[in-house]
């Protein structure tokens, strides 16, 4: 047994011990809750509780689950002071509390020996689609999907820490994969990988480039007949091609706000762009919005457009200086 876990007592040994566990605890809540910022309580919620409870912790390879147990049982309860549940997962614009999540915090769950909850970045479970989707699931049920199909967990090991019987836990996880399968879109990439595709890669740079432009006409090649714009946490929804195209219409060019840089980044694996705008009478480009680009068929079918409140998070700095 280390030093460190021989003295469970020791508060900044007990702090260097779970600390390397953060941000994936960090993502399990985030997919849990929705929301990266209520995802950021949690964690805290989570270390407050293990260190309450830290004599129970019997040390060595036990520790990780101790602490999903925690963090999960935190959200479990978060859920059920809100007392939120959207009435269907069909669009995003269901989901008001829906936040993305930085790529570059992904990043920091890498695969290695050292590393065993690099499997909580695998694309297909962090994609807005799926983090959306799961928020229609009654919270027992979403925390049973993420401990078995996501964090690998056996039944009767997911059963014990939810304190549920063996056919219960395998009962929940039915309904919930059920769900999941009616409510998912179809998968035609391959969301194993945490890479952009280079199609997805190469529409990401044309969005960018024709959104600066102010080329509505041109924009709107790129977008799926199907096309989807959700904007949370507001109700709005824009479905199909003359929808969105009045939309991007209204917000480019010399009747829209104002001047327009985009700088591409990564949201929940997905490609995303950062918009700064400098508004006619203003002399700075300033963030204003974040999209995130949903990309099938060599086509974008949806746009999440969020506020600029997570730029620090995504690195990116309030005011965009000028080349």
């Amino acid at each position: 047994m280390s030093t460190v876990e021989a003295h469970p007592g020791d508060e900044s040994a007990f702090a260097a011990l779970v600390e390397r566990h953060r941000r994936a605890l960090h993502i399990h809540c985030y997919r849990m809750l929705g929301s990266f910022e209520e995802a950021e309580d949690a964690v805290q919620e989570t270390l407050l509780r293990a260190w309450r409870a830290r004599d129970s912790f019997q040390g060595g390879e036990l520790l990780r689950a101790w602490l999903y147990r925690i963090a999960t049982n935190a959200c479990l309860d978060a859920i059920r002071r809100s007392r939120r549940r959207p009435p269907s997962a069909s669009s995003h614009n269901e989901v008001s509390w829906l936040q993305p999540y930085p790529d570059r915090l992904l990043d920091e769950v890498a695969p290695g020996a050292e590393q065993p909850d690099a499997v909580v970045v695998a694309r297909e479970t962090i994609e807005l689609a799926f983090v959306a989707v799961i928020q229609l699931l009654p919270a027992r049920q979403r925390a049973v999907l993420l401990l078995r199909d996501v964090l690998g967990w056996s039944a009767s090991e997911t059963a014990e820490r939810l304190d549920l019987t063996v056919a219960a836990a395998n009962s929940a996880l039915q309904r919930a994969r059920a769900t999941l399968h009616q409510q998912r879109p179809a998968e035609r990439l391959d969301r194993r990988t945490t890479d952009l595709s280079e199609r997805e890669r190469e529409l990401l740079d044309r969005f960018i480039a024709l959104h600066e432009s102010g080329d509505a006409d041109a924009a709107v090649s790129l977008l799926r007949e199907d096309i989807r714009v959700t904007m949370p946490p507001y109700p709005w929804l824009y479905e199909g091609i003359p929808a969105v195209r009045a939309l991007m219409e209204g917000g480019t060019g010399a009747s829209g706000p104002g001047e327009w840089r985009l700088v591409p980044t990564r949201a929940n694996r997905q490609p995303a762009a950062a918009s700064y705008l400098r508004e006619w009478d203003d002399t700075e480009l300033r963030a204003l919005k974040l999209d995130v680009l949903r990309v099938e068929e060599g086509k974008i079918v949806e746009i999440t457009t969020f506020g600029s409140g997570l730029f620090p998070a995504f690195g990116l700095p309030p005011v965009l200086p000028r080349p």
